[in-house]
């Protein structure tokens, strides 16, 4: 039986008391008590300090672009549908370099589980405003505050048809453990919005902050799409966490003749197979 120390590796680099120490833990600690082998793991990531996870837990690991953690990640589900593939990332890199692949990988529905530290500021670039950062927010490039409203990525997501739509906060490490072994056994797109403080850069949404509002609701039906999405609209002086929603539909490999049988990885290739696809590009 693995613990979830066994997943740990690596030097860490994130600031002291940042909230990605928690999120790591409790990752780890999901991956041992599904007994999943490391080598049956993939973590996809972007750019930023969240994206730095896959150097620091025991699995594959692949660093895409900056927004870009979804694209390899379905490609490599694609290609191995027996592979366990998780997505982490941060909410700039998800919610906005990455927003056009986050709405339309939940149109798809691929069997990933996509973990998102929200920290509300881009904590790799020193600390400018995010697509989450709340109204008024003084950064040092929005020094006169945050203009804009901020974006709602469970309201997002629910409304896109998500099938499993959850709210964390890396201070409540146990429930956080738990619901990300919900994601990862949930067949299709799971998304996991994580809250986690940035002592570097955000003052406002501080571990204080956050412990003063969360709470746990009691949702006795998770597939109450309506009562799922006032609870993702509730911000402020009362912040729910957990699942709000849970409704499988059809996968997006289920449509793919392709992958049925043997994984695509692991099948015979002959490259002279694609010398007519590719003559017609010369």
């Amino acid at each position: 039986m693995r613990s979830g120390k066994d997943y740990l590796v690596g030097d860490t680099a994130w600031c002291p008391g940042c909230g990605n120490f928690a999120i790591r833990e409790a990752l780890a600690g999901a991956l041992a008590e599904l007994e999943l082998e490391p080598h049956r793991v993939l973590i996809c990531s972007g750019i930023g300090q969240a994206a730095k996870i896959p150097h620091y837990i025991k699995s594959n690991g692949f660093n895409g672009l900056h927004g870009r953690a979804l694209p390899p990640a379905l490609g490599a589900k694609i290609a191995n549908k027996d592979l366990t593939v998780i997505v982490e990332s941060g909410d700039g890199d998800s919610y906005g370099e990455g927003g056009n692949h986050f709405i339309h990988n939940i149109r798809r529905n691929p069997n990933l589980a996509h973990l998102i530290h929200n920290n509300q500021v881009y904590g790799l670039t020193k600390g400018q405003a995010s697509p989450t950062s709340d109204p008024g927010m003084v950064t040092g490039v929005q020094t006169g505050g945050v203009a804009v409203p901020a974006l709602n990525p469970l309201a997002l997501a629910l409304v896109l048809g998500a099938g499993f739509v959850a709210r964390c906060f890396s201070g409540e490490k146990e429930q956080l453990k738990d619901i990300i072994k919900a994601a990862i056994e949930f067949p299709g797109y799971a998304l996991v919005d994580i809250l986690q403080p940035c002592v570097s850069f955000n003052k406002v949404n501080t571990f204080g902050w956050y412990k003063k509002r969360v709470y746990f609701p009691a949702i006795t039906d998770r597939e109450d799409w309506n009562g799922a999405l006032l609870l993702a609209r509730e911000w402020g002086e009362r912040i729910p966490l957990g699942i709000f929603y849970l409704n499988p539909r059809p996968i997006f490999e289920a449509s793919l003749s392709a992958v049925e049988g043997e994984p695509l990885a692991f099948r015979d290739f002959n490259p002279d197979d694609l010398a007519v696809l590719q003559d017609e590009f010369r």
